[in-house]
């Protein structure tokens, strides 16, 4: 008969691959579960509120049109839900794939069987392929995987999160539409069954098994499955383990294959007692607590409470005298095993001859030590019993004190189990290895001693080859073993290898199916023992910056920095020897820690390569990752109502933090072999871009998930803190609180000196030594992280102005009609208008309501926009003290690009850079990282043509002239600080705007000023008033600061001026 697994065999293969396809699966639904966006869970109130209408549970189906309605009816909510569609459709179909597959699998597996009943498979039928020993265990297989996708979903992906993620995939993808969609079959199977993971939660009533009979499968399958799971052992393990007591940990597989199979048929956990009793009598009389897939452990008190028969097996096995005895069995184990392994692992004693006379007594020893180990581990986890069940508490108690489990020996007996196992393990590969060459090499030897020995008794020759007996043959082998001094993370490495044995399970079946879905499981649960691999020896470096907190505060607060010159009467007292031989003590603990870890040897976990300097490494920069994070976190966060404002003394803190972190790395990297200011750079460049983007992204409609970020990383993750106020990360905190403190309502800027002063009480608030403590403190990438969002912020304020502009300002007919009515006034632009005070007096006044709003976002922009120019003052600064060469290197490139593309504007025929070549987008980067680049003349938001836009900023810039002054000292002020105006914020807010449309409207408004200049002039003049009239400096002063921030030439302005004007102003100066 055909092998069932053969490559024809087409029952054997289509059953391995329905098996190796529900391994893949289960792998998919674990990754998933760490992936799902939070907003589906609705768990604090500002999600609720924002999402509730736009995600709904199962209830959506009962009247889809109802909800719909209610989306139309609200623009807001359409603009929202179209928002929540891009940002979730990509995680949301990888979900939906995945929920597809688990319902694709169930339905294959029942075609599977209906095709063996109907005799597609020639001379195959289910009875037939249940006697073969791989069809038998493929069958049993297919079954229990299916229960455990089930079981996983609910585990990991809660019911209502699972539904809410179904609708909103139902409500966003074309699948409502396709005719094959079996959308409504997978919303039945996966409906929330009611059941919750977290812990007190009540188990939900006929739970799992309601669950399981979702989808109806052939009750006689189900039958003899669990019949042969009840009788066989379906993977031969009890010849492995041939010692009685071991039988419960040789059929553990098989167990838990019957645990979750049992939940098919609920009749027999509930009245069969005599088949219930022989499965506990065969699987459970010594345990209770059992792994059913990858580490999910059940606690058979806690899963069987609600079925009569189940529960009264057991409890033969939980009486107090079975619980006592087995214990105590465990106990004395561990006390016999721990002197036996250690004597094993001696250095020499485990030699070829030695191992290969004692093969069962080693084996037997290695076996004890698993099943013990196993057992402990199991029985005493704390996640297995619940802390709200007084029953499983006692158990507990009983298990912990009977077995007298201490965790530590435990963890030991598994190091030394693990080293043993690999050496065994390592020395029966070699033995192998070199059997066949030692064979032959004997048999060489035999032979020419034979013919030596017949010459030796003719007499022509003497014995040569017996040497003296000088010394024993493990002398090497002692030499070795005092050359390298193994430390505890060599057991380690023994130990992950052993766990990497796991893996073996679900892959089994996968690799001989020739499944591409190999790579990818193997990957997953590779990294997630990687993963796990990591969080061990995390230790190392967390003991590492324990010990370096304590260098850092002996650096910077006890010791004392030497002087170049010292009297020698000073020496003892500049010695400070106590401090240094502390600093000297917690150094070499720290070279001693990383000592450990360099001395594992480069290991294969699953098909990851572990590296243990790529170890060290990633570890320290994830406790630098999480200490700096938690630092910023912590230290930016500001108290609004603190009078004066704490920014500036938290900074200076914050700086202080910083430096102790760059110090103390800085110090330490030689003893443990690291680029600490390469690593350092990197990180904290990491960190800031990460909470950057996390803050930006409240500006952006797709927003960048965690998974999707550049910054973000599984090893060595950067971490989220929920947000103390409206910002979502601390560098909001600052940029909000700079915003709060230098508002132009409240204080004014005086250019010249980079200051701003408060209105009220002329203090002075801050200057620009703050953009250098921010440098200090957050670095460039502070700096230039805090530019971004600056930009993003003037973005959003551009775009709500224009908002209002167009919906409000030029919707209301009687505005529009004022602006009608003043440009009949004033055309042509190029004579004077008569009796102007009139003209504009009257327009200003039948507007005065609009313009507040008008004025504050203006205003708002403006301030942004010195924030900007400092920053990049700041950040050219610095970058021409610490790198001049790449200042100077950019400043050419840029100019020299500039030249290149002004040529080529006036001779096409010149190059310039392809749509595709990334030159110009890269050097932005670079040109804003070192502050060379003029914010005012940034496009910051795209625009339409709007009517009047020249006469509305013309008429909003003259009803603010009368709110300012000018004094000689500081230039034009506020009058009255109760209608605040700041000058510089408004005409930087102006200039900004009118960059954003296209250049003529800029003319048409410096035009309409000219005109504005003239005609007030003209008025003066005749009617014989000396003085230049305050709005008329105004104005002048907006042209003069017009070509000063532009850096246009002073024609553009004369155009509209005459030069006696400008001659008479400068008097006035």
């Amino acid at each position: 008969m055909v092998d069932f697994l053969a490559e024809n065999n087409l029952c054997g293969q289509a059953i391995l691959r329905i098996v190796s396809r529900g391994n893949a699966i289960i792998a998919e639904l674990l990754r998933l579960s760490d992936f799902i966006p939070a907003v589906f869970r609705l768990k604090d109130k500002s999600d609720q509120q924002k999402y509730g209408d736009i995600i709904c549970d199962f209830s959506y189906f009962k009247g889809p049109e109802y909800y719909e309605s209610k989306l139309e009816a609200k623009p807001d909510l359409q603009d929202l839900d179209e928002e929540f569609r891009e940002n979730n459709i990509e995680i949301l179909s990888r979900f939906y794939l995945a929920f597809e597959s688990v319902h694709k699998y169930i339905v294959d597996l029942i075609r599977y069987l209906d095709d063996l009943n109907e005799g597609v498979y020639i001379q195959q039928t289910l009875e037939t392929v249940l006697l073969n020993e791989d069809g038998k265990q493929l069958l049993c297989e297919a079954l229990y995987l299916y229960g455990v996708m089930l079981l996983v979903i609910d585990q990991k992906i809660e019911g209502e999160v699972r539904e809410r993620m179904l609708v909103s995939y139902y409500r966003y993808s074309a699948a409502r539409s396709s005719a094959d969609s079996n959308l409504d079959d997978i919303c039945k199977l996966l409906r929330s069954t009611g059941y919750s993971s977290h812990a007190g939660a009540k188990r939900p009533p006929n739970y799992p098994e309601s669950y399981f009979q979702r989808v109806p499968i052939s009750p006689t399958f189900i039958s003899m499955v669990i019949g042969r799971l009840r009788s066989d052992d379906i993977y031969n393990q009890v010849s492995a383990y041939p010692l009685p007591e071991h039988r419960s940990t040789a059929l553990a597989t098989q167990a838990a294959m019957l645990y979750v199979c049992l939940y098919f048929t609920p009749s027999i956990l509930h009245t069969q007692q005599a088949k219930m009793r022989e499965i506990v009598d065969k699987y459970f009389p010594d345990n209770w607590v059992i792994s059913i897939y990858m580490g999910i452990t059940v606690n058979l008190v806690e899963a069987w409470e609600p079925y009569k028969a189940a529960k009264t097996a057991l409890n033969y096995t939980l009486d107090p005298a079975n619980i006592k005895e087995q214990a105590c069995r465990y106990a004395a184990s561990v006390e016999s095993l721990r002197p036996q392994v250690q004597q094993l692992l001696k250095e020499g004693f485990l030699r070829e001859e030695i191992v290969l006379d004692n093969i069962p007594k080693l084996l037997n020893c290695l076996r004890d030590c698993n099943v013990a180990i196993r057992w402990l581990m199991l029985h005493t986890a704390e996640s297995a019993y619940d802390p709200n069940n007084k029953r499983l508490r006692q158990i507990k108690d009983q298990a912990i004190n009977d077995s007298k489990y201490n965790p530590k020996i435990l963890f030991q007996l598994l190091l030394d189990t693990a080293q043993f196992e690999f050496i065994l393990k390592e020395m029966f590969k070699q033995m192998l290895v070199e059997k066949q060459l030692k064979w032959e090499s004997y048999k060489k030897e035999g032979s020419e001693r034979m013919t030596e020995l017949a010459e030796v008794f003719s007499g022509v020759k003497p014995l040569t080859r017996v040497e003296k007996n000088d010394g024993q043959s493990f002398t090497s082998i002692m030499q070795e073993s005092i050359r390298a001094s193994p430390s505890m993370v060599t057991k380690l490495r023994a130990t992950f290898l052993k766990l990497a044995s796991a893996l073996d399970l679900p892959l089994m079946r996968i690799n001989q199916a020739n499944s591409p879905d190999l790579l990818s499981v193997s990957q997953f649960y590779s990294g997630e023992l990687v993963a796990y691999v990591r969080k061990v020896l995390q230790i190392i470096p967390e003991s590492m910056f324990t010990s370096l907190a304590k260098i850092i505060k002996l650096q910077i607060h006890d010791i004392m920095e030497v002087p170049t010159r010292l009297d020698k009467d000073k020496l003892k007292e500049y010695a400070q020897l106590g401090a240094r031989y502390e600093v000297a003590k917690l150094t070499h603990a720290i070279s001693i820690f990383t000592e450990g870890i360099l001395m594992m040897k480069t290991t294969l976990v699953g098909i990851i390569k572990v590296d243990p300097k790529q170890l060290l490494e990633d570890g320290i920069r994830k406790e630098l990752v999480k200490r700096v994070a938690y630092s910023l976190h912590k230290g930016l966060i500001f108290n609004p109502k603190a009078k004066p404002s704490e920014l500036m003394p938290k900074l200076k803190e914050m700086a202080a933090t910083m430096d102790g972190f760059y110090r103390s790395f800085e110090y330490i990297q030689d003893y443990v072999s690291i680029y600490g200011l390469k690593i350092w750079q990197e990180e904290v460049s990491r960190i800031i871009n990460y909470n950057v983007e996390q803050e930006c992204n409240s500006f952006l409609r797709t927003k960048i998930q965690d998974w999707q970020s550049i910054h973000q990383s599984t090893h060595i993750p950067i971490p989220k803190y929920p947000p103390v106020d409206e910002s979502a990360t601390f560098i909001g905190r600052l940029c909000r609180e700079i915003l709060r403190i230098t508002d132009p309502k409240a204080t004014s800027y005086i250019d010249q000196l980079n200051t701003w002063y408060d209105m009220r009480t002329h203090q002075e608030v801050t200057n620009n030594r703050l953009f250098t403590e921010i440098q200090d403190t957050l670095g460039t990438f502070g700096l230039n992280g805090l530019d971004r969002l600056l930009c993003f912020m003037i973005v959003k304020e551009l775009q709500n102005f224009l908002t209002v502009l167009q919906k409000t300002i030029l919707k209301d007919k009687a505005i529009v009609d004022i602006f009608k009515a003043l440009l009949n006034a004033v055309n042509p632009v190029k004579g004077i208008v008569a009796t102007a005070s009139k003209v504009y007096t009257s327009a200003i006044a039948k507007t005065q309501k609009i313009w507040p709003a008008y004025l504050e976002s203006i205003m708002k922009v403006g301030q942004m926009q010195i924030l900007r120019l400092q920053i990049a003052n700041e950040l050219n600064y610095s970058c021409k003290f610490d790198s001049k060469h790449l200042a100077a290197a950019l400043e050419n490139l840029n100019k020299s690009l500039l030249a290149d593309i002004e040529a080529h504007y006036q001779d096409p025929s010149l190059p310039y850079p392809k749509e595709d070549n990334t030159l110009l987008y890269e050097i932005t980067a670079y040109l804003e990282a070192a502050g060379i680049h003029d914010p005012l003349n940034k496009i910051y938001i795209t625009t339409k043509r709007l009517p009047y836009f020249p006469i509305v900023n013309f008429l909003f810039l003259i009803a603010q002239l009368p709110k300012l002054q000018y004094s000689k000292n500081q230039g034009m002020t506020c009058r009255r600080a109760a209608d605040p105006v700041d000058w510089v914020p408004l005409v930087l807010g102006l200039l900004t705007l009118l960059k954003q449309f296209h250049s003529r409207y800029t003319e048409q408004f410096l035009a309409l000023i000219g005109q504005f200049i003239r005609s007030i002039m003209e008025q003066c003049t005749s009617q014989k008033i000396p003085d230049m009239p305050s709005d008329v400096v105004g104005a002048l002063m907006l042209l003069e600061d017009y070509v000063r921030y532009t850096k246009l030439p002073r024609k553009v302005v004369e155009a509209h001026v005459p030069s006696f004007i400008f001659d008479e102003f400068r008097t006035v100066l």
